[in-house]
């Protein structure tokens, strides 16, 4: 006869081996740890609908929500990815700005529930209001992925100081520090895109009489120089008087 099946694997009465059967509930694969609440977790309390009373889970649940984001970035507390487009941000926002919004815990008796589900609203709020702003995001980019990143998950006062800061001197290096100079800087930079050297030279000089200490004109102004220098030697009038 044909060769004899394990007892614990009998052969079917067709002959033919039967598939092995898959339990009724398979057990859950590891899952890596995520310290973010994402889009597809449920919220600890219901999407709609005022909010009278929770149960003790739920109670359990926002304290657990509220510790996480301790730890969170803003990305992360709207669910979403560094990449998110203003349309993502706004859409999470809103979805999670219905769920916790103060108004729906008006007659909830828990106090410390209440409080736990305004400081999710607060933080939701700030998240928001930072990375819809395309400056307020970039600094915030920076900080939270550098080395210092578990001080700088909020964005605060002196993270927006310091992003002016930075601002104010990125226009003052691109056209300089005073005001009245800064029109003859930039003109100056626009006809150098345009390779007008005399009108370069003007706009350089006029704008060094009113910031002298200028070092990058200063520079400039030197380069706009030897091209008008290279000019007139091309054209044989470099001894003509200036």
């Amino acid at each position: 006869g044909g060769p004899a099946f394990p007892p614990s694997r009998p052969a079917p009465a067709s002959g033919v081996l039967a598939p092995p059967v898959a339990p009724a509930t398979a057990p859950p694969a590891p899952v890596a740890p995520v310290a973010a609440p994402l889009p597809d977790v449920p919220s600890p309390i219901p999407r709609s609908g005022t909010i009278d009373q929770l149960t003790a889970e739920q109670a359990r649940g926002l304290a657990r929500f509220v510790e996480a984001m301790e730890a969170q970035d803003y990305f992360q507390v709207l669910g979403l990815p560094q990449t998110a487009t203003k349309g993502d941000i706004k859409k999470a926002f809103y979805r999670d700005s219905r769920t916790y919004h103060p108004d729906r815990t008006f007659h909830l008796t828990d106090e410390v529930s209440k409080g736990h589900i305004n400081s999710i609203y607060k933080r939701i709020t700030e998240a928001y209001y930072v990375l819809r702003d395309d400056a307020k995001r970039a600094k915030y980019l920076t900080d939270i992925t550098g080395p210092d990143r578990a001080n700088k998950l909020r964005f605060t006062e002196a993270s927006e100081a310091e992003q002016k800061a930075e601002a104010k001197k990125a226009v003052e290096e691109e056209f300089g520090t005073v005001p009245k100079a800064r029109p003859f800087f930039k003109s100056a930079l626009q006809d150098i895109e345009r390779q007008n050297w005399s009108s370069a030279e003007r706009n350089l000089k006029m704008g060094l009489t009113y910031e002298p200490g200028a070092a990058r004109f200063k520079e400039k102004l030197a380069e706009v120089q030897k091209k008008l220098d290279d000019q007139r030697r091309a054209s044989g009038d470099s001894f003509k008087i200036r």
